[in-house]
């Protein structure tokens, strides 16, 4: 197999910029051979996105990206080739939008208690009928003029800890391994650099999770090289990306970027049906 292999994407579903169709034209002229759309509690982009692949000669794998709580630190989980049409995700999928929806509610109404009048409509307009998140608060705000900038959005009102921040609805690790099993799929912990240390990532291998992000724009050459001996040491899977948004998180440029090799992807298919929470 030719061309990069970029296994973490979002589009309009979720957060990012581009509809599914956009995206992989960009990927194509971008010497992307096989695509992740890994949207945040949404898998509704990925047949538009598989017809244009077809159409674009790009392999789509179809995925997911999940959130979860380990002892308050938000971890990410990317679920790859799941069957996105499996009615009981799709379900659960749909409770956790809901939820995401109430969350940013609170937000709004936190904003509005300090004064900042942003209205729910901007952020839901922002969204675009997918998956609500803090990205989509953050432009709202600066497109209303409430704030500067996207990063001094998030610095000053809606980051952790800041005044109008919200706590996710909580699920643990283990029960997002499970969900993403039970599609048929494979769970890899998303972007280990940016929130966890070394205990709480060897947590999670032991609750079953099935390989690690090795390869993101976060991670140095230093922590590539320590994830990739972590991966080797425990039998794990390595996948990587660029967790590419379009550009609305200063990401314009990292498509074509960041990947994993044509052997890494052979070995993930390798393992499906044998995910590490049956064969344990």
């Amino acid at each position: 197999m030719s061309g990069i292999i970029d296994l973490h994407c979002h589009t309009t579903a979720s957060d990012g910029k581009l509809t599914a169709r956009e995206l992989l034209r960009h990927a194509k002229k971008a010497g992307i051979a096989t695509i992740g759309i890994t949207d945040h509690d949404h898998v509704g982009a990925i047949d538009e996105a598989m017809e244009a692949g077809r159409a674009l000669g790009v392999d789509v794998v179809p995925g997911v990206e999940l959130s979860a709580d380990l002892n308050g630190a938000d971890v990410h989980i990317l679920g790859y080739f799941i069957n996105h049409h499996d009615p009981s995700l799709r379900e659960h999928l749909a409770f956790l939008r809901a939820q995401r929806l109430q969350r940013a509610e609170r937000i709004v109404k936190k904003l509005n208690a300090l004064q900042v009048p942003l209205r729910l409509e901007a952020v839901l307009e922002q969204a675009g009928g997918g998956s609500v998140g803090r990205p989509h608060i953050a432009s709202a705000l600066v497109d209303e003029g409430l704030a500067e900038s996207y990063q001094e959005a998030f610095l000053r009102y809606i980051g952790n800890g800041k005044p109008a921040y919200e706590q996710k609805y909580r699920v643990s690790p283990r029960q997002v391994f499970e969900t993403i099993a039970a599609a048929g799929g494979l769970a890899f912990i998303a972007h280990p650099g940016t929130t966890l240390d070394e205990q709480s990532l060897l947590a999670l291998l032991h609750d079953g999770v099935d390989g690690i992000e090795v390869i993101h724009p976060s991670h140095s050459p230093e922590r590539v090289a320590f994830y990739r001996a972590i991966v080797d040491r425990h039998s794990l899977l390595a996948s990587g990306g660029s967790d590419f948004h379009g550009g609305n998180k200063n990401d314009a440029d990292a498509l074509g970027r960041f990947g994993i090799t044509a052997d890494n992807l052979a070995m993930i298919r390798s393992r499906l049906g044998r995910n590490r929470l049956r064969t344990r």
